[in-house]
């Protein structure tokens, strides 16, 4: 799977390597209730093939409407340029196109051709994006001529009089270790939230009844794992295993890494008694401390699905800078007692 912004820019790149023209619609601004945030995308080809989403559907239907009859490229052809198409100006309109109460959308429509420029400029985005790299797209709003910046703004969109810059976001992913229940309703979870999912367990014997759909899996050890394919901002490192031969070995590489999260199942003991193993692996306490442990926000969770989900809402917030809530050791019984995330 791919982030959604990832994904359009790679469907643009392969139409238009089938020499498919393709209308590309960005968000600019947002005023009250909005479907869809700044930055957000929709592309479409001319024979109405759409990846991505810039509202419910109802701007979709629309814009569809617009490209049948002709409207959308008689806009362009007077215009030489992209041009901003502004939704829920109007009550009527508000109402036609059943937006939120309030909301209005200021929406950037570009035509591209499959000029050898706008490949190879859609090439890299998405080349880049594939190895989780920062990186933005830059519209010339006089021309229309887009180019490549190797790095990415806070904001999602900057707008001037003359130019869109449009910061693109890779696909973030989350490593799993430790092959059980809580991994596997953690994985389903994170697929549906659009991450890229690794479980990891080197113990022979885990692996064999363990399987989600779309997950890769591997029993290579999880510090070499971490090296090699989770040390960058978009990843996030969850230890699942209650075995400190599994989560301590990644844990030491993970707290060393930029990754936006780090977090260990286990009761407050467990963790007290993980962060006082810790220093002996190398690891300072400024790194320690972004260790979260005991893992997950206190909803009072007991089952595999329920302990998921307090995982995930963590997971969730940090990612969007959030600050972590009260927290607590959640505990799931089983037959040989209870493990406590």
């Amino acid at each position: 799977m791919q982030s959604g912004q990832q994904h359009i820019i790679t469907s643009v790149f392969e139409w238009l390597g089938q020499d498919r023209p393709v209308w590309l619609c960005t968000i600019l601004k947002t005023w009250g209730s909005s479907p869809r945030p700044i930055g957000s995308m929709m592309a479409c080809t001319l024979d109405g093939e759409i990846a991505g989403s810039i509202s419910g559907g109802c701007i979709e239907e629309d814009f569809l409407e617009q490209l049948r009859d002709g409207s959308l490229k008689s806009q362009y052809d007077i215009e030489n340029k992209p041009f901003t198409v502004k939704y829920g100006i109007t009550a009527e309109q508000a109402a036609r196109l059943r937006l939120p109460c309030g909301g209005q959308l200021h929406v950037l429509l570009e035509y591209i051709a499959p000029t050898a420029a706008n490949k190879q400029v859609f090439g890299e985005l998405a080349s880049a994006l594939e190895k989780h790299q920062r990186i933005s797209r830059e519209v010339d709003l006089h021309s229309g001529q887009i180019s490549v910046r190797h790095s990415a703004a806070d904001e999602a969109v900057i707008l001037s009089d003359d130019s869109l810059l449009h910061s693109l976001s890779p696909k973030y992913k989350l490593l799993l270790l430790g092959a059980g229940d809580v991994a596997r309703y953690v994985a389903e979870m994170a697929l549906a939230l659009e991450y890229e999912v690794t479980l990891c367990d080197p113990r022979p014997d885990y692996l064999g009844n363990w399987h989600v759909e779309g997950v890769h899996v591997t029993s290579d050890l999880p510090d070499d794992v971490v090296r090699d394919h989770f040390s960058d901002p978009y990843s996030g490192i969850i230890a699942l295993a209650h075995d400190p031969r599994v989560d301590d070995m990644a844990l030491m590489e993970a707290l060393k890494t930029p990754a936006f999260y780090v977090g260990a199942m286990g009761s407050d003991r467990t963790s007290a008694n993980r962060r006082l193993r810790l220093p002996e692996l190398g690891l300072t306490p400024e790194e320690i401390d972004r260790l979260h442990a005991p893992i997950g926000f206190q909803i009072g969770s007991k089952t595999p699905a329920e302990i998921a989900i307090s995982v995930m809402a963590e997971v969730t917030a940090v990612r969007h800078g959030g600050d972590r809530r009260e927290t607590g050791g959640t505990c799931l019984a089983e037959p040989s007692g209870q493990v406590c995330g």
